[in-house]
């Protein structure tokens, strides 16, 4: 078990370089068991929740090496369909390997999902697809088992744009006979850069960015080097965290585009924002004013993964505002370690009412999820005094070197074991 230990009150200045993002990277990962080639993924975040993707492919037989940050992956010798129930139970992400597994050997036997604990995320709608596709599936003593003869193509139309849902059902579909239809599909960076991957090794998918991806089977796949798109959630909650310590800073990225409803929210709480090639800045140099209304929605909307750390900058902005999560019903978990630093937040249903208050202090707070946490950590640097973060294996699951990059930039932020 290990800690954060925080001294806040220091502005951050400098430069941090964004990493690839989680969201893109564990579906590709995931493709890699469609092909007998040999794939290079490069620039590969150093998070928990890629180390374990990377158990779950070593158990089912692949080769996976790193080399530096990039990871080699040969899925030749793959030779099994099950995935371990302790590693499903730790990584949300391993349900997309029930598409490919299924592709690859026609069957696909796999425990629940787990991840982070923010409410209801159900597969149904990764298993109404599937079936869709000619997939039988059964479900029994914790487990999910499918198996068909043979994918053929089909259109699918989901009841609401599950990216998770999309994302399995373009990896079942890219070896299935004839051709797929996705409708409703969710329109995420990610799904677009999980068609180029695809594409590049083989694939023949159109759609993705849009409402309707298209799918046309091919009989086989081969290897490729891919740099997958920058991480715009860690590049949101950097910018956040300037906006709520001061001072300036630049990212390296190039996800200006994908961040554009941050983006705004931020210049109306008052920070200064340029945008130059694929570097982002963000000033801060006196009390924001708080944005009147925050609605989580589906991309392009306001991100879900982004509601836990504004939320924290609204707690110190001049004025009130109110902050509505419609994605997932139980994100406001870190609310009462919030309360424990001074905020001022009452939720009520899926909405949180927060009025600004001059500044956190310090506390003993505990990171509940990934996304929380970050925000506990955020509100750690902008807070007068110590505090300490528990429990921060969540925030591991999606942030690499995290204490280091915020130590670049002036943060006193130090990992210590419990």
């Amino acid at each position: 078990m290990e800690k954060y230990v925080i001294n806040g009150g220091n502005k951050l200045y400098g430069g941090v370089k964004i990493q690839s993002a989680k969201n893109s990277v564990l579906p590709i990962l995931a493709a890699a068991v469609l092909t007998d080639g040999t794939i290079t993924i490069l620039d590969v975040p150093q998070i928990t929740d890629v180390s374990n993707m990377v158990k779950i492919l070593t158990r089912l037989g692949c080769k996976a090496v790193f080399s530096g940050d990039n990871l080699i992956i040969d899925s030749s010798s793959a030779n099994c369909f099950e995935i371990p129930s302790g590693l499903a139970h730790e990584l949300r992400s391993s349900v997309f390997l029930l598409g490919s597994l299924v592709s690859r050997f026609k069957m696909a036997k796999i425990a629940f999902p787990g991840g982070c604990d923010i409410g209801l995320r159900p597969v149904d709608l990764h298993l109404t697809g599937l079936k869709r596709l000619g997939v039988e599936i059964t479900e029994e003593s914790g487990y999910i088992l499918c198996k068909c003869e043979k994918l053929m193509g089909n259109e699918i139309m989901l009841d609401c744009p599950s990216v998770g849902a999309t994302e399995n059902i373009m990896l079942a579909a890219v070896k299935a006979e004839g051709t797929t239809v996705i409708k409703n599909a969710a329109r995420e960076p990610e799904i677009e850069d999980l068609q180029k991957f695809l594409n590049m090794i083989g694939a023949k998918v159109r759609g993705a960015g849009s409402g309707t991806v298209v799918i046309e089977g091919v009989r086989s796949l081969g290897g490729a080097t891919f740099k997958p798109i920058h991480d715009r959630i860690e590049a949101g909650t950097f910018l956040v965290a300037t906006a709520m310590c001061g001072g300036e800073v630049e990212l390296e990225c190039s996800c200006a585009e994908n961040l554009s409803s941050l983006l705004h929210k931020l210049r109306e709480n008052g920070c200064i924002i340029r945008i130059k090639n694929d570097k982002i800045s963000l000033e801060s140099s006196r009390r924001l004013t708080s944005v009147k209304t925050i609605e989580t929605q589906p991309y392009p909307g306001f991100p879900t993964d982004l509601q836990a750390q504004i939320t924290a900058l609204c707690c110190i902005c001049r004025g009130q505002s109110i902050i509505t999560e419609n994605l997932f019903e139980t994100r406001f978990k870190y609310v009462p370690e919030l309360r424990k630093m001074g905020a001022d937040i009452t939720v009520i249903n899926r909405s949180a009412f927060v009025r600004g208050v001059d500044k956190f202090k310090g506390a003993t707070v505990v990171a509940h999820d990934l996304r929380g946490g970050a925000a506990l950590v955020l509100a750690s640097l902008a807070a007068e005094g110590v505090s300490e973060v528990l429990d921060i294996s969540h925030i591991d699951r999606g942030y690499g070197r995290f204490e280091q990059k915020l130590g670049s930039l002036g943060g006193d932020i130090k990992r210590v074991a419990v």
